[in-house]
């Protein structure tokens, strides 16, 4: 149970993770299916990878959906996507269930949802969730994000990393201008102005420098908007939700990527861009980030958004440093493989019924 797909306009790293497992688990026999939102032009069913994709009401209503499926298909087992909101499938549901959470969103409800129904969203995430899956096995991506469920109350969280496929052929040079990416969903918590404000400043001493924004999502017009109020609209580009061969096209031509992420579960295009051998700069706070980019190796980790745009400005300038960090990247890029994801996953589902009801060292996260 997801909420959306990689087709669906506003898919991402979260959900490349859910569809690479249930590819990987279907090559281990597992029968699977993907029941996730529609979105206009969607069919109402579609078959990739041997997996079944069910694209069932909207954004809001899918949690709905998924639980009438549950309900009435009635699976041997439930993965139960919390990105914010369970879809309360352990209420049709005793044994079984186990829930994925990317990372918890206390800080983004506030942006993305002002007022009480962010409050009403923070309170089913951190209140509601946590006793409702009690005996459930949970499952996270990074150190970071078990911790932060620890701190909700959830005992036992196991942590299964995102993998990282090998890049693929060098398809472009590197740009011959300095060039920074930013990749992934437009959305408030996205903070791609951050990387914005980071070309600006740049751009003071470096006239030619440019931003790449790879991705859409529903608060692009605002994004825009801002560009043109900085008179930035020579120096972004947009390239939209773009097919993977032009997204690998796209980290060819960087020289850094941007990840000003208010907050990520581990940061899936951080391992994309060092299969390129592109370092990272993304926020300490972030949480993920500070596993999947090692911090002054394959990239920099800021504290504020000073740092930020002044941490960019300053691995544009210096190629040095900045091709000490890429070969950096490049070394680690190989560390997380999917393959070692699919087979933690297959340990988890053969044993989560057994494993519900245990103590709390049933499932301890490394």
């Amino acid at each position: 149970m997801n909420w959306r797909d990689t087709t669906n306009p506003e898919g991402g790293g979260s959900e490349r993770y859910v569809e690479e497992v249930a590819r990987g688990l279907a090559v281990l026999g597992w029968s699977v299916t993907v029941l996730c939102a529609a979105y206009p032009g969607s069919p109402r069913e579609a078959r990739r990878d041997n997996v079944r994709y069910l694209y069932r009401g909207t954004k809001v209503t899918v949690y709905l959906r998924g639980l009438l499926h549950t309900l009435l298909s009635r699976p041997d087992r439930v993965v139960d996507v919390q990105n914010g909101l369970p879809f309360f499938t352990r209420f049709v549901r005793r044994t079984g269930v186990v829930v994925l959470v990317h990372h918890v969103h206390q800080e983004q409800w506030p942006v993305v949802y002002p007022g009480w129904r962010g409050r009403l969203g923070w309170w089913l995430e951190s209140r509601v969730a946590p006793r409702l899956y009690r005996d459930c096995s949970y499952v996270t991506v990074s150190s970071a994000s078990r911790d932060e469920l620890h701190g909700l109350g959830v005992r036992a969280v196991e942590v299964i990393h995102n993998g990282t496929d090998p890049a693929p052929p060098r398809q472009r040079q590197r740009a011959a201008v300095p060039t920074v990416v930013c990749v992934g969903r437009i959305v408030p918590h996205k903070q791609v102005e951050h990387a914005v404000d980071a070309i600006a400043e740049a751009r003071l001493t470096l006239p030619s420098a440019q931003l790449v924004v790879v991705g859409s999502g529903w608060w692009e017009e605002s994004l825009r908007s801002y560009v043109v109020e900085r008179g930035l609209e020579d120096a972004v580009e947009f390239r939209g939700h773009v097919s993977e061969a032009d997204k690998h096209a796209a980290y060819d031509e960087a020289w850094v990527l941007a990840l000003p992420s208010l907050k990520e579960g581990w940061g899936l295009v951080v391992g994309e861009a060092a299969g390129h051998g592109v370092p990272a700069v993304a926020y300490r706070s972030a949480g993920g980030p500070t596993e999947s980019v090692h911090d002054g190796h394959s990239g920099v980790l800021v504290d504020t958004a000073e740092e930020f745009t002044a941490t960019i400005t300053a691995l544009l300038q210096d190629q040095t440093a900045r091709n000490a960090l890429s070969a950096g990247a490049t070394a680690t890029a190989g560390q997380f493989t999917w393959t070692a994801t699919v087979a933690a996953w297959d340990r988890v589902l053969t044993g989560s019924a057994a494993h519900e009801g245990r103590p709390a060292t049933a499932l301890t996260g490394p």
